[in-house]
């Protein structure tokens, strides 16, 4: 077991290491320099701007950059912002809450009717409904996000005036739980709906293939009744295949918020990378960055937990 844990904390050492000189050279080498916004301040000298590059660290090799980024990060100083000076932290963690929220809806909505979809059309293989639940599958995933939330808008918002087309409340006004509701539901969906199509298929193939399985056969030559058969052979059979969707499903949804989060102007961690892009603000790009790298890692390591408690024969060869 000793041996496992640490076979898993050396890969994910290994891993966030390649993302983050991967992310650094990406970031620093991109087109565009972080001083251009002081540059078109009137009055601004060659000397000044060569101050305000020291103080950000930029006028050392890039090698050295990135060891001093790395060894702040050790030891828990992400630097702070180029835009406004705030702690890189303090800026991820003022805007993950909205993300978290976004994603978590997302998270619930795609696994309940995904999951949904696909046993319904599992257990109905070959008929019109599992060729239709197919078919919307595939377009789910072929069309973008982003085409999904500029048609709900223009339907839901400019359209119809049902619900609002974007932020995470009304401007001006008092928070309330139904004003955020609504601000929420439109993104929400939006977000769900490439989600929703991957659990759908995943959950159908993972219980079409135990249906096809010899045990099944004999638990219905046996007489056992239809509901015994899903419910005690069927989905607990099926549920291992299912577990490595749920465990990296909350990082990909994290990850496929930037794009929603962009559409609908909601203030997540998204629109804040794309943000810091723009303006080349490397400390809060690089900060996004890892912090979704170590989740993504953190997810992998649930689902080989998730794993080892669902099946017990890999409890028995790990020990």
């Amino acid at each position: 077991m000793t041996d496992t844990f640490v076979s898993r904390l050396a890969r994910m050492i290994v891993t966030l290491a390649i993302v983050s000189v991967a992310g650094f050279l990406l970031l620093h080498l991109a087109p565009g320099d972080p001083l251009a916004q002081f540059a078109l301040s009137p009055g601004m000298t060659e000397t000044q701007l060569g101050m305000i590059r020291h103080q950000m660290g930029l006028d050392v090799p890039l090698p050295l950059q990135y060891l001093v980024w790395v060894k702040g990060l050790v030891v828990g100083d992400w630097g702070r912002s180029f835009r406004d000076h705030q702690p890189v932290l303090t800026i991820i963690f003022g805007h993950l809450g909205a993300t978290l929220e976004l994603a978590g809806t997302a998270s619930l909505l795609a696994t309940w009717a995904g999951a949904s979809m696909g046993l319904y059309a599992a257990f109905r293989q070959g008929s019109r409904v599992d060729t239709m639940m197919t078919i919307v599958s595939v377009v789910l995933l072929s069309i973008p996000t982003f085409w999904f939330g500029l048609v709900f808008i223009s339907l839901f918002s400019v359209r119809l005036g049902w619900l609002p087309s974007g932020n995470i409340h009304t401007v001006g006004g008092a928070f309330s739980l139904g004003d955020y509701l609504r601000h929420l539901f439109l993104p929400a969906i939006v977000l769900a709906l490439g989600s929703t199509a991957i659990w759908s298929r995943y959950t159908r193939n993972a219980v079409a293939e135990v249906l096809g399985q010899d045990y099944i056969r004999t638990a219905r030559a046996k007489g056992l009744s239809p509901r015994r058969i899903r419910y005690r052979h069927v989905l607990r059979n099926a549920l291992l295949p299912m577990i490595t969707l749920a465990g990296l499903q909350f990082p990909t949804l994290l990850s496929g918020a930037l794009v929603t989060e962009t559409v609908f102007t909601w203030p997540g961690i998204g629109r804040l990378f794309l943000d810091s892009l723009e303006y080349r603000d490397y400390p809060v790009a690089m900060g996004i960055l890892m912090f979704s790298a170590v989740l993504a890692t953190f997810g992998s390591i649930l689902t080989d937990a998730l794993y080892a408690v669902a099946d017990p024969r890999l409890r028995v060869s790990r020990q």
